[in-house]
């Protein structure tokens, strides 16, 4: 009988769906990456995520984000095979608490509540990477990162920006 393939799951932040809309070079890279070099990678779209492209195509106000969030949210399963992903409610009610925690530790600005409901939920997913180029999430300090979400029974996602990965991050 085979071994069963470990599967490695990877929250996306909002930004990386909208570089690949724009169909930015090294976001596309970073995904090859992530295929070809972690085993069975599921990539999971948090709702918080889902959430941001929705608002963003519903905002008329700018029209690029608005077509970019459109091709995102209508490629994000057929296309790209990315898993959107909802949380039962008990999972939104320790998200918020997380995320509150994240804000209040300073580790995100106060004004930062998607970010920090966008990592929570990361956590929660039992993510190994969360992949993001904003610089608010890019900053967490990953030790005291660590011990708040361990004190939660949750994982510590590795934040890391899709050049890094495509660069730096796997070794050729």
């Amino acid at each position: 009988m085979a071994a069963a393939t470990k599967s490695t799951l990877v929250a996306v932040d909002t930004n990386y769906l909208l570089d690949l809309a724009a169909d930015t070079a090294v976001s596309w890279e970073a995904l090859e990456t992530i295929r070809k070099r972690l085993p069975g990678p599921i990539i999971l779209v948090p709702p918080s995520v889902i959430d941001e492209l929705s608002v963003a195509y519903d905002n008329p106000a700018d029209p690029e984000e608005q077509r970019l969030a459109g091709i995102a949210l209508t490629s994000l399963r057929a296309k790209w095979r990315f898993q959107p992903i909802d949380l039962v409610p008990v999972g939104h009610g320790i998200v918020e608490q997380i995320a509150a925690k994240l804000r209040d530790r300073g580790y995100l600005p106060h004004d930062e509540v998607n970010d920090s409901l966008i990592l929570a939920e990361a956590s929660l997913l039992n993510c190994t990477m969360l992949v993001s180029s904003d610089n608010h999430l890019l900053d967490v300090p990953a030790g005291p990162l660590k011990l708040l979400l361990d004190a939660h029974d949750v994982a510590c996602p590795l934040i890391v920006s899709p050049r890094k990965i495509a660069r730096d991050f796997f070794p050729k």
